[in-house]
C-alpha cells in the first residue's frame, strides 16, 4: 500500500515538469519573435542611416562648392516658399 502513495507524488511532480517545459517553450517562443522584430528593425534603421549619411555628403559637397547658389535656392524655395518671377505655382484644394 505505500506504492501507491508515492506513485501520485511521481505523477503530479511529472505533470508539473510538464507544465514548467510548456511554460519555457511558449516563453522562448515569444522572446524569439520580439528578437526577429528587433532584427528587422535594426535592418531599417541602418538604411536610415545610410540614407540620412548619403545626404549629409551631399550637403557637405554643396557647401565645399566656391559658389553656394544651388544651397541656397533649395533652401529658398523648401523653407520659405520663394520662387522665380516668371514661375507660376498651382496649389491643390481638393485635400486627396
Amino acid at each position: 500500500m505505500k506504492a501507491k502513495p508515492k506513485k501520485s507524488k511521481s505523477i503530479i511532480l511529472r505533470l508539473f515538469i510538464l507544465l514548467v517545459c510548456g511554460y519555457f517553450t511558449v516563453t522562448l517562443g515569444g522572446l524569439w519573435g520580439n528578437l526577429n522584430d528587433s532584427v528587422k528593425e535594426l535592418e531599417d534603421l541602418k538604411l536610415q542611416l545610410a540614407t540620412e549619411e548619403n545626404e549629409v555628403k551631399e550637403l557637405k559637397a554643396m557647401l565645399a562648392d566656391e559658389s553656394n547658389t544651388p544651397l541656397i535656392e533649395k533652401a529658398a524655395r523648401e523653407r520659405l516658399g520663394y520662387i522665380y518671377s516668371d514661375e507660376q505655382v498651382f496649389i491643390d484644394i481638393s485635400g486627396d
